[in-house]
């Protein structure tokens, strides 16, 4: 028993002191609506219910996005998600940009996104085998 609740003790210190390295996120630019994504209302529909909140300005954070070391995950995915495709910014790339980041929409849709984790976290966010062939038809590419 003892044994136990010194492990346990360890254990809470350990995730106390994770809590000093918490991650800030940066306030996401004002998006401007000249430069958003223009899609058919069905596709903006299931983007913004499936790929928005790391793949554009438009990120609604959950309240364990402030919690180590959820925080520390949850940043890393919403910065990389925009990296890879932002949304909030799709006027700004060059037509060579737009016809690349559809084929690795196409592709994403396909194999991995939305990631497992954020759809366990939120069930909603599931994409459908019709709304995936929704999205693959928008882009406009064909099978690989």
């Amino acid at each position: 028993m003892v044994v136990i609740k010194t492990i346990l003790k360890y254990l809470i210190g350990t995730f106390l002191v994770m809590q000093l390295f918490f991650v800030t996120y940066d306030e996401p630019k004002k998006v401007d609506p000249a430069l958003e994504l223009k899609a058919p209302p069905e596709i903006m529909a299931i983007l913004k219910r499936s790929c928005y909140d790391c793949h554009s300005n438009n990120t609604v954070l959950p309240w364990y996005s402030h919690v180590a070391p959820f925080s520390w995950s949850i940043s890393r995915h919403i910065d990389l998600g925009r990296k890879w495709v932002n949304f909030s910014i799709w006027e700004s790339y060059t037509p060579e940009q737009k016809d690349t980041k559809m084929g690795e929409i196409y592709k994403a849709v396909y194999q991995v996104m939305p990631l497992q984790g954020y759809v366990a976290a939120h069930p909603e966010a599931k994409l459908t085998q019709e709304e995936r062939n929704k999205i693959r038809e928008w882009t406009g590419k064909a099978p690989f």
